[in-house]
C-alpha cells in the first residue's frame, strides 16, 4: 500500500454530509483509530444528545485519545474546542452536500436509530448554509478552514464513500504535509 503522510485527520461538514461514514471508512482502510467528535461532546444519555461535557473535559479527553494512537481520523467539527486540538491535524477533509440530500439522509438515519426525527434537530441541521441558529454553520466552517495551516481537501456534492477514500489515498498517498 502507498504510504500515507497524514496521521491526524479531521473530517468535517454539515450534519448529514457523511463525515462519520467517511471517517470510519478511511480509518479502516488506513488502519488508523477512529474517533467521533460527538462521543466527546455529548454525555451518554437516554434519550441521547441531551447533556454536553464541559469544554475543558472534552478537550482533555479527546487530546488524550489522540495522543494514545499513532494515527487517528476524527469525524465531526471541533472548531472552537481549543488550539491544541485544532492545530494537531495535518489534514482536514471538508464535505459539502446539497441541503435536500442531507435532510433526507438525516431523517432516514434518525428514524432508523430512534424511531423518529426530532423537529428541533431537523430545523438546526437544515439551516447550516444560512447559519441562522447557533452552532455549526457553513460560514463558521469556512472561517475555520481558512485559518488551518494544514492541507485541506474539499469534496463538493455526492460521491460513493469508497470513491472518496480512493481519491484521498491516491492523491495524497505520498504527499508532503503543507504548512
Amino acid at each position: 500500500m502507498t504510504s500515507f503522510s497524514f496521521h491526524r485527520i479531521n473530517i468535517v461538514g454539515a450534519a448529514g454530509s457523511g463525515t462519520s461514514t467517511l471517517g470510519r471508512a478511511l480509518a479502516s482502510r488506513l488502519g488508523y483509530a477512529f474517533l467521533d467528535a460527538d462521543d466527546f461532546y455529548w454525555k451518554p444519555s437516554t434519550p441521547p444528545f441531551q447533556q454536553k461535557y464541559e469544554p475543558e473535559d472534552r478537550l482533555t479527553t479527546i487530546i488524550n485519545a489522540i495522543d494514545a494512537q499513532p494515527a487517528t481520523v476524527i469525524a465531526g467539527s471541533v472548531a472552537g474546542w481549543g488550539e491544541r486540538l485544532e492545530a494537531a491535524f495535518d489534514l482536514v477533509v471538508f464535505l459539502s452536500l446539497p441541503t435536500a440530500l442531507r435532510m433526507q439522509r438525516i431523517e432516514a438515519r434518525e428514524i432508523a436509530r430512534f424511531g423518529r426525527a426530532d423537529p428541533a434537530f431537523l430545523e438546526w441541521a437544515e439551516q447550516y448554509e444560512e447559519g441562522r441558529l447557533s452552532g455549526r454553520s457553513r460560514a463558521r466552517h469556512e472561517a475555520w478552514l481558512s485559518s488551518r495551516r494544514c492541507r485541506v481537501v474539499r469534496f463538493e456534492g455526492d460521491q460513493e464513500v469508497e470513491a472518496r477514500v480512493d481519491t484521498l489515498i491516491r492523491s495524497l498517498g505520498d504527499a508532503a504535509v503543507d504548512t
